[in-house]
C-alpha cells in the first residue's frame, strides 16, 4: 500500500480507539507508519482523512450486516424482509459500537468544518440508495431519486435513530420485532384513517 491507503487504514484504528475529537494527527502518523506532510498531500486535512475513514468504516458495517442474496429467503419490501434486515444489522451493533460512537462526534464536527458537509451529505445519498436496495430487494442503479429521497430517507431515520437509541442505553433500545411490530401498527393506522374519509398528503 501507499501513504495514502496507509493513512487511511491508519486513521480507520485510530477512530475505533479514540473516536474523531481525540484523534490528533499525529496519532494517525505513528499509526500508519507515514508522516505528517502525507497527511495534507493527500487528503487536505486531518478532519477530511477522519471523515473518509469514518465513511468507510460504515460502508464495511454495510457490507458485513447487509443483504445478502444468497442467505435472504424473504420477498424484497414485505414485513418479513423488513424483521429480518433490522435484526441482521442490530446483530452487528456491539462489534461496531466505536463506529456509532464516532458517528455523533462526526455530525457534530460539521459545524466547525462546513467543508466536511459535502462530504457527509453524500455518504448519506449514498446510505440511502444502500438501505432502499437491500430492503425493497433491488439493485441499487435501478433506484429512481425520488424512491431514494423517500423510502431511503425513511429507513435511515430509523437506523439513525435505532443507533442513539442503542448507544445510550442497548438494553432498552428497539429490537427488530418491536420495530416490525411498529411497522405494522403504523399500516393499519394508516388504512384505518383512509377508510374513515382521512385525504392522504
Amino acid at each position: 500500500m501507499g501513504h495514502r491507503e496507509d493513512l487511511l487504514e491508519g486513521a480507520k484504528r485510530c477512530l475505533l480507539e479514540k473516536g474523531f475529537v481525540r484523534t490528533t494527527a499525529r496519532d494517525i502518523v505513528k499509526e500508519s507508519g507515514t508522516n505528517l506532510a502525507s497527511i495534507g498531500y493527500h487528503y487536505g486535512s486531518k478532519d477530511a482523512l477522519l471523515t473518509q475513514a469514518f465513511v468507510e468504516l460504515v460502508q464495511e458495517w454495510g457490507e458485513k450486516s447487509g443483504h445478502h442474496p444468497e442467505q435472504e429467503d424473504t420477498p424484497g419490501g414485505s414485513v418479513e424482509r423488513f424483521h429480518s434486515v433490522w435484526a441482521r444489522m442490530l446483530d452487528s451493533f456491539e462489534e461496531y459500537r466505536p463506529v456509532w460512537a464516532a458517528s455523533m462526534e462526526v455530525v457534530t464536527q460539521g459545524e466547525r468544518v462546513p467543508e466536511l458537509r459535502g462530504l457527509m451529505a453524500r455518504a448519506q445519498t449514498e446510505g440511502r440508495a444502500g438501505l432502499t436496495a437491500m430492503l425493497l430487494g433491488l439493485d441499487e442503479e435501478t433506484l429512481d431519486e425520488r424512491t431514494v429521497k423517500s423510502v431511503g430517507g425513511f429507513y435511515q431515520a430509523l437506523l439513525n435513530g435505532l443507533m442513539v437509541q442503542w448507544l445510550f442505553d442497548p438494553a432498552s433500545a428497539s429490537t427488530a420485532d418491536d420495530l416490525t411490530e411498529g411497522l405494522r401498527r403504523v399500516i393499519e393506522a394508516a388504512g384505518t384513517a383512509r377508510r374513515d374519509g382521512a385525504v392522504s398528503p
